[in-house]
């Protein structure tokens, strides 16, 4: 069934369909207006399968796809010119362009923390681009993935855009087809075996993966301000996000402080019940509970630790005291559990942050114009904030993505339709004039003119 669901939509593909701007445009407006439709059976499924408020859903889901939505149809014709480019004079007379073609079958694999937006997301570029397209949503998130199958059949043909169900079996069949593009997004684990999979047909491929992305907070910042946005950072969708704060990194002298702020922040969003609060999120599933559960050192839990296995439910909680060798120090969290660490000089803070693999995301909260500097050219990640979190990847106008361990490929807005179109570089030389400086035999003067024009 998969095998025949990727020669269709290649069969489908090579009839030229999806080459022509109005078709492209058409099939993102048809998109818009059915996730407008669907709207409230998308929060109805982020609510069962996450525990998400249809406030949070909105804002961090739906709301972000149709901006990404209304750039790209806004944009698309614009991005589908030929792109005109300077020629050398040597290639005279001659001019000299850019195509954007599509690739041609795409494969777009999502993960369960956010399973609408990061489905969605990669494939308003991929059909912007004029690909085909086939989606494999999360497994765990299974009432989102319904959701997602549902309005994509409502949209388009099966051998255009198809929605592929189910888990690891389903995975690894689909990893087995030849497809001209790839987009993951997920852990590292599994996203080395879908790049190790895709390297047998040399597809390319984009790793949206993650890492402990650190927060450093130094003794200039606003503190109050910082722990604000620290707090929203971190204990969005109980911190199951791949550009989460995953541990702090704080200057020594503010540190007490600071968490008293952080404390007091958290109370302030979730309430001193953050378990009977309807709008504080669960963890995915008991697996993910269990392995999160492991992480708490109740000797170092200093606010929050509670928890409702019956709900999967986990208090929003500070750790202190933190070492390295502690286990919530050994990998990516993703829960809402936040290690403090301290420093005392940059140089200590950027050492901690080395130890580990190139992060996904850094987000420094200081008013030092030096640190700052340091920290945009001396310390490697895929991006970041200075004095916010999460922000920066709300944006049409700047490329996501990751950098080493974090991942690879960069997206959103422009930089989306890119990824999914191959650039084909054009000269097109004029068949009335042709210099004979390149054709042998070749002389002294010859020899000259080219070491001149070249």
């Amino acid at each position: 069934m998969i095998e025949d669901i990727v020669k269709n939509a290649r069969e489908y593909f090579n009839t030229g369909a999806t080459l022509d701007y109005k078709f492209r445009i058409e099939a993102l407006k048809k998109l818009k207006k059915a996730i407008v439709m669907h709207e409230k059976d998308i929060f109805d499924a982020l609510k069962a399968d996450l525990g998400k408020s249809a406030t949070e859903s909105y804002m961090c889901e739906v709301g972000m796809v149709l901006s990404e939505l209304n750039y790209a149809i806004k944009n698309l014709k614009k991005w589908m010119r030929n792109e005109k480019v300077r020629t050398p004079l040597a290639q005279f007379p001659s001019k000299s362009f850019i195509v954007k073609e599509p690739l041609g079958v795409v494969l777009v694999m999502s993960p369960w923390n956010y399973p609408f937006m990061l489905a969605i997301d990669p494939l308003i570029g991929t059909l912007g681009a004029g690909n085909c397209a086939v989606i494999k949503p999360a497994s765990y998130a299974k009432n989102t993935s319904l959701v997602i199958k549902k309005i994509i059949g409502e949209c388009f043909e099966e051998r255009y855009v198809s929605v592929v169900l189910g888990g690891r079996e389903e995975n690894a069949t689909l990893l087995e087809q030849r497809f001209d593009h790839i987009f993951f997004t997920g852990s590292v684990g599994v996203g080395k075996f879908v790049a190790e999979m895709a390297s047998k047909n040399l597809t390319p491929v984009t790793l949206e993966l993650g890492g402990k992305s650190p927060c450093v907070v130094d003794k200039t910042a606003n503190l109050k301000i910082s722990a604000r946005r620290v707090a929203f950072g971190k204990f969005l969708n109980v911190g199951q996000t791949c550009v989460a704060p995953d541990y702090l990194l704080i200057d020594k002298s503010v540190k007490e402080e600071f968490l008293g702020y952080l404390k007091a922040e958290i109370v302030k969003m979730f309430g001193e019940n953050p378990l009977s609060n309807e709008n504080y999120g669960k963890i995915i599933n008991e697996k993910h509970f269990a392995r999160i559960k492991l992480l708490i050192d109740s000797d170092k839990v200093v606010f929050g630790g509670k928890f409702d296995e019956k709900s999967l439910k986990l208090e929003p909680s500070i750790l202190d005291n933190v070492t390295l060798d502690d286990a919530c120090m050994k990998g990516e969290i993703f829960a809402p559990i936040l290690p403090v660490l301290t420093f005392t000089t940059v140089d200590e803070a950027e050492k901690i942050i080395k130890k580990f693999e190139k992060p996904l995301a850094l987000y420094l909260f200081s008013t030092d114009k030096r640190v700052i500097k340091h920290f945009l050219t001396a310390v490697p990640y895929g991006g970041g904030c200075i004095n916010d979190t999460i922000i920066h990847l709300a944006t049409t106008k700047m490329g996501f993505g990751g950098v080493g361990y974090s991942g690879y490929g960069s997206y959103h807005g422009k930089r989306s339709f890119l990824l999914f179109s191959h650039e084909k570089s054009i000269v097109k030389k004029s068949p009335s004039v042709d210099l004979p400086i390149r054709y042998q035999p070749y002389s002294k003067l010859k020899d000259k003119l080219i070491r001149k024009f070249l």
